[in-house]
């Protein structure tokens, strides 16, 4: 059933976008997509096979060539004319969003408004793509150092985020002059679509954007054996990105690589009581628990540990769960039953293992879930190696600051990590001990359009924001210009 009671319907599109037009699957197949709250069926989307793929990425390649011999300031203002008509359209792509994705409407809200965000920065740095110019040795030389777009791109997005992690991604490649050929999730496209209507009201030119729908494994592997795509962007996990290394090795193409994660948060002794469980309610249950830098791992030191329990059992006691759209719940559904079974899977394993709960047990209804906090968790149980990607807030208890860092770094992952303390020199110590891509000091959050984002170790390779985010899509031309007189 399509979306209902949205102000400007023609956002909600069940087709793919390819080469700027709307259009079916060759093959004729579909994919339905459902509403995690519900279960029904929202509407279908193509099952884009191999050709609906090249036919994109020769569009992009095509627009692209024209795309980047338009000025800086010229991508500026479609940039900008696109933020500015994803905000007008707020309350319909947060709708979308809550439908097929299942986050409550206050976070949606957000969501766009941070996926727009990424248009507004890039907008600005699309001006500030400055080269340099080097002096060599000889007195007739100067060199010259260009950058210049790396070309026609290709992104994997996950269902997560749905707009956010489009725009972290097109907008930088498109300030810089390239192309961009994204696969969103077939969990959830409708999102995709909405903002690619968008883009065309803003004037982006025929081919540089496709939107290919349909399973991972029929347009993934024609993004990564295509050598027109010069470049490809992935959010997802690990294993997934592993693969598509893998696949992308006979091209040597350009790779940003956002992986899985499994974050800690500590919370020393001598922190800030209150700030501390905000900041883990806010890491810990955003989108359900289901984000990359979500805190997998709280970490407690002894003397703050009790009352720490005691007051983050009360915050979850508070949390409301159910269907996003109604403004009265704070947590919204899981995204599949899968994500369900993780969850009892990691409780159950815990609680085999000596774990206790520390707030009402785990209850499940479909996809909804209740958040649960575990104490006297221990790093025998998989929630202390696994991501869990849900509302479990398992509590580990420490001694010293040595021996909560060691237990923080014992994972191969490296993506985001937390820390609470009002103690300057620890602050110091451990936000560079800590070996992690992100660090946040008395805060939950690590994500905004002005900052780097991305991990190290086996959660990936590559920045996304902040003023790396758009060298991810340039490369650098020394051009020597000799025989100079003086």
């Amino acid at each position: 059933m399509p979306i209902s009671g949205l102000s400007d319907p023609s956002l909600f599109r069940e087709q793919a976008l390819i080469g700027g037009s709307w259009t079916d699957s060759t093959s004729g197949k579909t994919l339905s997509v459902d509403n995690p709250a519900t279960g029904e069926i929202i509407g279908t989307i193509p099952a884009c096979t191999a050709a609906e793929t090249e036919k994109a990425i020769a569009a992009a390649d095509s627009a692209q060539k024209r795309w980047k011999t338009r000025t800086p300031d010229e991508r500026a203002a479609i940039l900008m004319k696109w933020y500015d008509l994803i905000l007008a359209s707020l309350d319909d792509l947060a709708t979308i969003m809550t439908v097929e994705q299942g986050k409550v409407l206050a976070e949606a809200k957000g969501e766009v408004k941070y996926a727009a965000s990424f248009l507004r920065w890039f907008a600005e740095e699309a001006r500030r793509m400055d080269g340099t110019i080097i002096t060599p040795p000889q007195r007739d030389r100067r060199v010259l150092v260009l950058k210049q777009p790396v070309g026609t791109t290709a992104a994997i997005t996950p269902w997560n985020f749905p707009l956010a992690m489009i725009t972290r991604k097109c907008a930088p490649a498109f300030a810089a002059g390239c192309s961009m050929v994204i696969k969103p999730s077939e969990l959830t496209p409708y999102s995709a679509l909405a903002l690619a209507v968008l883009a065309e009201r803003a004037g982006l030119p025929s081919g540089l954007l496709s939107i290919v729908t349909g399973e991972a494994k029929e347009i993934g592997p024609v993004l990564t054996a295509s050598p027109t795509v010069r470049k490809l962007s992935f959010t997802g996990s690990t294993r997934v990105g592993a693969l598509l290394m893998e696949q992308s090795a006979s091209t040597i193409k350009r790779l940003s690589l956002e992986l899985g994660g499994n974050a800690p948060l500590l919370v020393f002794d001598d922190a800030d009581l209150e700030t501390a469980v905000a900041g883990a309610m806010g890491s810990k249950f955003r989108n359900s628990g289901q984000t990359c830098v979500c805190s997998n791992r709280i970490l407690v030191q002894s003397g703050i540990h009790d009352r720490f329990v005691a007051r983050i059992t009360e915050e979850v006691a508070k949390l409301k769960v159910g269907n996003g759209l109604d403004p009265k719940n704070t947590m919204g559904p899981l995204i599949n039953d899968a994500a369900v079974a993780k969850i009892r899977a990691h409780v159950e394993d815990a609680l085999s293992h000596g774990a206790r709960y520390a707030s009402a047990p785990l209850s499940t209804d479909g996809r909804f879930v209740t958040p649960v906090v575990l104490e006297g968790v221990t790093s025998a149980m998989r929630v202390s190696c696994e991501e869990t990607f849900g509302p479990v807030l398992p509590v580990f208890k420490f001694e010293t600051e040595e021996e909560a860092v060691t237990l923080a770094n014992s994972t191969p992952f490296g993506l985001a990590s937390y820390f609470f303390t009002t103690d300057i020199s620890r602050a110091w110590r451990v936000g560079e001990a800590l070996d992690f891509g992100m660090v946040g000091l008395n805060t939950g959050s690590v994500s905004m359009e002005s900052a780097p984002f991305g991990g190290i170790k086996q959660s990936g390779l590559g920045r996304e924001g902040g003023h790396p985010g758009i060298d991810e899509f340039l490369e650098l031309k020394s051009f020597h210009m000799a025989g100079l007189k003086f």
